[in-house]
């Protein structure tokens, strides 16, 4: 009973402060700054970017490079030994974060702790962290933090509340050996994880899992949530093992930051958090339910630095999704896997720049938009705007220019006010046709990505759902 009186006094101890300044807000007042960003940056950086998808010669087969510890079965201490080498003396949190704000995102989400247990932040409840186990010997996120307030970008922290490779008594997801190379001692080992849980090192199992929840993940969150100011998001990972005794204990946490936004990773299905989590796709209407969504994706095929992959999605892609997501009334989170010296892949740095030059133009059809409320278009995709007279902007973002300069827009029955190319003094004619519109268009496009004519209508219009939530929005763990 004194210990949980004194557990309930430190809390309340940490919270006093942030209370003051940072009531709770309901649910909708809490998500509009999120709803209106629509786009933010993923960050994963850790030691794994010192392998960067290689291991004794062999190449990881399978998944992202930040699972290569798990995927090579690295011995712990053999691993740890690589923290030694990491030293990223070219980050630089003000250009990470001022490249992030010129490409159009409005929030970054960093791995404070990946599965691999390194944490990127001074943690007093286990060494196994950037300030004691590299000789870089810095707190990473203390200057991001710094720089996300600088320039007005809001500031997450993904944290791997149950996988811990590191840090005994952490779960780890059973990975078959051919899913890292080769080893002639695969059908030993896949035996020896079957048997313990996932884990292939006995280190990982000195201690349990509830030990580990109380002496690691606790305490970690506690220092996330009160050494880095206001925190946005809390973007949980892989509930393998996870119990809801474990997940109170972090839930209960984030009370410090009474306004934070979680996703639906901590435990299923009874802790759902505030948002969705689609990896690495994005929904078809027929998963849209109405609830709030986030497709986080990476800009080649892995999410922490791999070597090797080179296989990077085109910028027009990459603009084009940011496009679909709004108009399907979701956020991007796209994602950057900085290089072992702390610096961003060049092929990472060009694409952000395509992304900046389109949103500088086009933005107003992303931000503070909600999705289409009519259905899909083969051109491309619509965004919405309700406005204060009762009337509806439409944002109609077009993939394919008509060759014949005539735009065919279906489903369209609200009586018309004006027409314009966005953010250009060219206006558009229409004609109405039956439940369509035709507008004139020229006939060259003024952007070969996505260009926008936005469009006044009479009325407010509502999100075209189509079959509402037929089918389940896949949401899976980032892998």
């Amino acid at each position: 009973m004194i210990k949980k009186i004194s557990f309930l006094l430190l809390i309340f101890a940490f919270s006093a402060p942030i209370a003051k300044s940072q009531q709770a807000l309901s649910k909708d007042k809490k998500m509009e700054w999120w709803r209106e960003a629509r786009f933010g940056m993923f960050i994963h950086f850790g030691v794994y970017a010192q392998l960067a998808g290689e291991y004794n010669g062999h190449q990881q087969t399978r998944g992202g490079a930040e699972w290569i510890m798990n995927r090579m079965k690295v011995p712990v201490a053999e691993y740890k030994a690589l923290a030694e080498q990491f030293n990223p003396v070219k980050f630089n949190a003000d250009e990470w974060v001022r490249m992030a704000k010129d490409a159009g995102m409005k929030y970054l989400v960093i791995t404070a702790k990946h599965h691999d247990g390194f944490a990127l932040f001074d943690s007093k409840a286990s060494d196994w962290d950037i300030v004691d186990a590299t000789p870089y010997k810095k707190d990473l996120l203390k200057p991001l933090a710094a720089a996300c307030k600088k320039y007005g970008i809001k500031l997450g922290f993904y944290y791997s509340q149950a996988q811990d490779w590191g840090n005994p008594g952490g779960a780890a997801a059973r990975k078959g050996v051919a899913e890292g190379w080769p080893n002639p001692d695969s059908t030993q080992i896949n035996n020896y994880t079957l048997a313990h849980k996932g884990h292939w090192d006995p280190a990982q199992e000195t201690s349990t899992f509830a030990q580990y929840i109380d002496r690691v993940a606790v305490p970690q969150v506690k220092e996330l949530m009160t050494n880095y100011g206001d925190v946005a998001v809390l973007w949980w990972d892989t509930p393998t093992n996870m119990t809801d005794d474990a997940a109170l204990k972090l839930q209960t946490q984030l009370k410090l930051q009474p306004n934070i936004i979680t996703n639906d990773r901590l435990k299923r299905p009874n802790f759902p958090g505030d948002t969705k989590t689609p990896e690495q796709k994005i929904p078809n209407l027929s998963e849209l339910d109405g609830q709030d969504w986030e497709t986080c994706m990476t800009m080649n095929g892995t999410w922490g630095f791999r070597n090797s992959d080179t296989n990077w999605k085109s910028s027009a892609t990459l603009i084009r999704n940011l496009v679909d997501i709004a108009s399907k009334g979701g956020n991007y989170l796209l994602n950057v896997g900085p290089k072992p010296d702390g610096s961003f892949p060049e092929a990472s740095v060009e694409r952000l720049k395509d992304l900046g030059a389109w949103m500088k133009i086009y933005s107003e059809a992303i931000y503070a938009t909600q999705a289409s409320p009519i259905p899909a278009q083969t051109w491309g995709r619509v965004t919405r705007k309700d406005l204060k007279n009762g009337n509806t902007t439409l944002y109609f973002s077009v993939f394919d220019w008509p060759k014949n300069g005539e735009l065919v827009v279906k489903g369209l029955k609200n009586e018309m006010v004006s027409a314009q190319l966005l953010n250009s003094k060219n206006k558009v004619s229409w004609i109405k046709a039956a439940d369509e519109m035709i507008f004139k268009l020229p006939i060259s496009a003024p952007n070969e990505v996505a260009s926008v004519i936005k469009v006044e209508v009479k009325g407010k219009m509502q999100t075209w759902f189509g079959e509402l939530g037929k089918e389940k929005m896949k949401t899976g763990s980032i892998d």
